[in-house]
């Protein structure tokens, strides 16, 4: 089966990719708060659904996403302000939900959802992809299928370093929620990433 991309070009993509997956950003701060706040299971659904939103925003980008945005610059700041609002929402909710309430808080379908929503809302992501991808994409091959096979290295190494940082932080976490005083700390230190990262997402608005 031929490859949508030229073999060379595959083999300087994975490198580049790599050290930006292992460069700390918002997307691994979110799986170690998971991780802290739910435990390894929550973590690497947490990954996966990040993992998963990275693979459909390179989708949409090579469909047609650049085009449609350039139309449309105002879906840019719908998109922002919603993940704004729905990173709040978490960290109130994790300052709010003991985390040895009814066993652990956070099942993995709902931090495989939050994941998604926090990757495919976050314009970083879906600027990174318009601006990095197409500068290993061949124009006289096709485009979707490159910016597919592009996606799918991203998601698979991103989750592979989320996960792994995710599931110790899920491993620390287990052992100190016995302590109430430290448990509260984990889920003040959860809420605040959380925090912090709706703050960064909403002062780029600026930019």
């Amino acid at each position: 089966m031929m490859l949508p991309v030229d073999p060379i070009t595959l083999l300087a993509f994975v490198p580049a990719v790599l050290a930006l997956v292992l460069t700390p950003g918002a997307d691994m701060m979110f799986a170690l708060a998971q991780g802290l706040r739910g435990g390894g299971r929550a973590a690497v659904a947490a990954s996966a659904g990040i993992a998963t939103g990275a693979f459909v925003n390179a989708a949409l980008a090579g469909a047609g996403l650049g085009a449609l945005v350039a139309a449309a610059p105002w879906l840019f700041g719908v998109i922002r302000w919603l993940g704004v609002a729905y990173l709040l929402w978490l960290a109130w909710k994790t300052l709010n939900t003991p985390l040895t309430q009814g066993g652990r808080a956070v099942r993995p379908s709902r931090a495989f959802r939050d994941g998604l929503i926090v990757n495919m809302s976050n314009p970083a992501v879906i600027l990174f992809i318009l601006a990095f991808i197409p500068q290993f994409v061949d124009p006289a091959r096709a485009i979707l299928p490159q910016f597919m096979l592009f996606g799918g290295i991203i998601a698979i190494l991103g989750f592979a370093v989320k996960a792994a940082v995710g599931l110790t932080a899920g491993g620390i976490g287990a052992a100190l929620t016995r302590n109430p005083t430290i448990e509260r700390g984990l889920r003040i230190l959860s809420a605040t990433v959380f925090g912090a990262l709706a703050a960064r997402v909403a002062l780029s608005a600026g930019r």
